[in-house]
């Protein structure tokens, strides 16, 4: 949604009677702590760390020692990586992120302007010149301004949220409309109590249970018009779409059914719900299933395969020989004796039992 405020309206907005405001005298500006992977205990507690994705969480956790409030704005600064988000839970932030702490009322609305002209001055950090926090309190923002009756300017405040409220959000595409203002349904879409255990589990090899294929050809998303069908590379956001193209592809390049995985050649898997083209220099490997896939079994794997990434790199990369000897430990039914199966219905149950289940 940050992006949607960005490309749409504030590169066409009259900035030229906005101010410059120190972000120290904005923000008490509050630097992260490092707690390795090591460290680290499974919990519900957002970690930020350094991605320009999932509005900075790359892990959850249940360490507490050293929590930052939620209502405040993280801007990492690890790298070439500058990128600010609102945060609305207690959060932990390692030592290359700041956080931002108001001096002023802050909403969600003027969160998500601020972070989107906080995005806009990334450019001029890299490796070279990192906006740790001491390089931050010297620098400026640029913002609506409001001239007070003893002639100083203060940011417009008002003006921010009344424009992100009646002007942006009313333009925003239903989707994200619905997520902005939180309509959807919490629910899961069963009842039924699942039990997650994994002492009974088994291992099965992904040749086992899928076809694996690669694109023919390696279509270029520059070079193909705009349309509706998507276009997966690797990547491990966007369920890995990187364009929408027209059906006429390049030519080369065959589309693939819905109801498969994309698993590429970093090991991140989703699940794809319409037919698609993919890339070959992405070197995605399609997972056309042997058995009776639904979403819900497939959301299932595809969780787990992203839980193998840690094994692979640019010097072993996920290709189709290596996709197709991958194990997994998945739930299993004893068939025959000494043979197993996946459990299918357990998978599909288990999703089914998750909170926002329903709105898969």
């Amino acid at each position: 949604m940050r992006h949607f405020l960005y490309k749409a309206r504030i590169s066409k907005m009259d900035c030229r009677n906005w101010k410059f405001f120190g972000f120290k005298k904005l923000f008490d500006i509050r630097k992260g702590k490092r707690l390795t992977k090591a460290d680290m205990v499974d919990g519900d507690i957002p970690y930020i760390g350094a991605t320009d994705s999932n509005n900075g969480v790359t892990a959850r956790i249940s360490n507490d020692e050293y929590l930052h409030s939620a209502n405040t704005i993280s801007v990492s600064y690890n790298g070439s990586i500058a990128e600010a988000f609102y945060q609305t839970k207690d959060f932990w932030a390692t030592d290359d992120v700041n956080v931002l702490y108001p001096k002023f009322e802050l909403n969600k609305e003027i969160a998500l302007f601020l972070t989107t002209i906080i995005n806009r001055e990334k450019y001029r950090f890299n490796y070279g010149r990192k906006w740790d926090k001491e390089s931050m309190e010297l620098s400026q923002i640029k913002l609506p301004a409001l001239k007070t009756a003893n002639g100083v300017y203060e940011p417009d405040w008002i003006w921010i949220e009344n424009y992100v409220k009646n002007d942006l959000v009313k333009k925003l595409p239903k989707r994200a409309k619905d997520v902005w203002q939180k309509r959807y349904d919490p629910k899961p879409l069963s009842q039924k109590k699942v039990i997650f255990n994994t002492n009974d589990w088994k291992w099965f090899e992904i040749g086992t249970l899928f076809d694996v294929e690669l694109t023919k050809g390696d279509i270029k998303a520059e070079r193909i018009e705009k349309g509706v069908i998507p276009l997966v590379s690797s990547g491990e956001t966007n369920n890995g779409i990187v364009k929408f193209v027209n059906g006429e592809g390049d030519g080369i390049a065959e589309t693939f059914p819905s109801n498969t995985i994309t698993f590429d050649m970093f090991c991140h898997a989703f699940y794809q719900p319409k037919s698609y083209y993919a890339v070959g220099h992405g070197r995605v490997n399609i997972l056309k299933p042997k058995f009776k896939m639904n979403k819900y079994n497939a959301i299932f794997i595809a969780s787990l395969l992203d839980k193998e990434a840690y094994r692979f790199s640019y010097g072993r990369a996920v290709y189709s020989s290596v996709a197709k000897k991958v194990h997994l430990l998945l739930p299993a039914v004893k068939t025959a004796p000494d043979k197993y199966e996946p459990d299918w219905q357990f998978m599909e149950d288990y999703i089914k039992s998750l909170p926002y289940s329903s709105c898969l």
